[in-house]
């Protein structure tokens, strides 16, 4: 059975996935037990592991509604691909945000793809995209690196929230685990290097979420 580190693993995701996850056993990684700030101590965790999701974010004092910035975290996400390469783990997957890149008045032509040079619309969004380009790095080095651009993800997994456009950016559970294992589970990343949309099947969708790794959405927003 795969080893898989989750950093930030009592949060939404990290909760879900923990659930999720079944045929992986899981080493959750979050405080107070483990501070992803710590290099040391994250790095004795990665060892062994096959693969580091890393989820950690200081979201009160930055996310998407707030203008901040806390460089805490991008410290964490550069300590957990530092650690990996260290430890020998052979990939890594972090939580991107769909706020990479200003989606808000796309009308195309076609989908939103991830491989255009990013827009972000707000400072969190680039903070993620800096987290992207350091992975850039890493892969460079030998590391696998996957960024998830994740959509919408919720306590209650609802289709509805007070977001604007949320309805076009959710992300079910379902989807959400799917698209997690087959990240972990598909056998070569082209180049090192992946930027994916966690989006499912929505009405409206603006994101292209096709993919090499295998995963289509099975859930969509009515």
């Amino acid at each position: 059975m795969k080893r898989i580190a989750i950093t930030g693993a009592k949060g939404t995701i990290g909760t879900m996935l923990r659930k999720g996850l079944t045929k992986y056993e899981i080493i959750p990684i979050d405080l107070p037990e483990v501070d992803a700030r710590d290099y040391r101590k994250l790095l004795g965790v990665s060892k062994g592991c096959s693969a580091v999701i890393h989820l950690a974010w200081d979201a009160k004092a930055e996310n998407f509604r707030s203008g901040g910035l806390n460089p805490d975290n991008i410290l964490m996400a550069s300590n957990v691909y530092r650690a990996a390469l260290e430890a020998k783990v052979p990939k890594v997957i972090m939580a991107s945000s769909v706020h990479a890149d200003n989606f808000y008045g796309w009308k195309g032509p076609g989908l939103l793809s991830p491989d255009r040079i990013p827009v972000p619309d707000n400072p969190y969004g680039a903070s993620k995209v800096f987290m992207e380009a350091l992975g850039r790095y890493y892969a460079s080095k030998g590391l696998e690196v996957i960024c998830i651009r994740f959509g919408g993800v919720n306590p209650s997994d609802s289709q509805k929230a007070n977001e604007r456009d949320y309805e076009r950016i959710w992300l079910s559970y379902r989807d959400c685990c799917s698209l997690v294992s087959a990240c972990l589970d598909a056998p070569k990343i082209p180049n090192n290097f992946l930027i994916v949309y966690g989006i499912s099947n929505n009405k409206g969708k603006v994101h292209d979420n096709s993919n090499p790794v295998g995963w289509r959405p099975a859930d969509g927003s009515k």
